[in-house]
């Protein structure tokens, strides 16, 4: 019987040790869970461990093939150029190790209906008919990541009776928190609640629920109400375990139609063909170079 491929969690980072924590007890979880799998998981930015010391771990284990699953919502970036440039940096680290590698996890169904439980838990019997959904994303430069959490919102509006489910980004696009909150309320909404598109708590979401406490203090005509984060559930591990089963079989189904990668997007032209660079991270002992913000460093897809 041929031993299955490892599993490596790719995880994007947060400043918030709560954050990273709950990254680092998610991967332990799944070791936990599927013990017949080496399973590790580091950080492209940020945050301890990096991405290769994950990998170096693999390795020190006697594992030469395993499949990598972005623990990300959407493909910008670091799902699109920063990982697969770090996994290929790491194949040259350890020569005879080979990957796979998986794709994203949303907008998946299973993690719909724990959008909807934390919309359930906020608000507590309220009929959905008046209750307008403001979900907020993280906010990319990449306009295809940024489409994809509008998807999540359509799918998450259809059939389940909210007045309506408007998006919004906490950061690199618009609209933001306050103008997304605005625009609920021009549209006659009174009672709205902010969803965070996240799967684990961190800055970012701590910014979001801070931002909607303050629009809702200008605004006691409206009653405002914010939900927590998807979090470590059980849907959340089974979706990656789904995305590891796909990435192992090869049945990939990464969306490269609208990728500023591959095709000429209004404004973006600059991107087609970009080569893929390693995002460095500060931890990684296999480099000196200072780590540049996304200002300063190109997110890049080569073919």
């Amino acid at each position: 019987m041929t031993t299955p491929p490892a599993l490596l969690i790719a995880g994007h980072g947060t400043r918030d040790d709560a954050g990273a924590e709950a990254f680092r007890d998610f991967v332990r979880e799944l070791g936990r869970r599927h013990p017949e799998l080496p399973v590790a998981g580091g950080f492209i930015e940020l945050s301890p461990p990096p991405l290769g010391d994950a990998v170096a771990e693999l390795v020190g284990r006697g594992v030469r093939r395993f499949a990598a699953v972005p623990l990300m919502l959407v493909s910008a970036g670091h799902a699109k150029g920063d990982i697969p440039a770090a996994l290929a940096r790491e194949k040259e680290r350890h020569p005879g190790i080979s990957y796979t590698y998986g794709r994203p996890l949303g907008p998946h169904p299973s993690l719909l209906n724990v959008l909807e439980r934390r919309l359930d838990e906020v608000l507590e019997g309220t009929d959905r008919s008046e209750v307008t959904v403001l979900l907020v994303g993280r906010g990319s430069t990449d306009p295809d990541a940024n489409a994809e959490v509008h998807k999540a919102a359509r799918l998450l509006w259809e059939g389940r009776g909210y007045a309506g489910v408007e998006t919004a980004f906490v950061s690199l696009a618009a609209p933001d928190v306050p103008s997304g909150l605005d625009r609920c309320a021009m549209l006659g909404a009174r009672r709205i609640v902010v969803l965070p598109y996240f799967l684990f708590t961190g800055i970012l979401p701590d910014r979001v629920r801070r931002q909607t406490e303050e629009w809702a203090a200008a605004h006691p005509e409206t009653e405002v109400r914010s939900a927590g984060v998807i979090g470590p559930e059980p849907e959340l591990l089974d979706l990656v375990m789904e995305r590891y089963e796909e990435a192992v079989r090869g049945d990939l189904r990464m969306n490269c139609d609208s990728c500023v990668y591959r095709i000429a997007l209004p404004g973006f032209e600059d991107k087609v063909g970009l080569p893929q660079q390693p995002h460095f991270h500060p931890d990684d002992d296999g480099h000196h170079h200072g780590h540049h913000h996304h200002g300063g460093h190109s997110h890049s897809h080569a073919h």
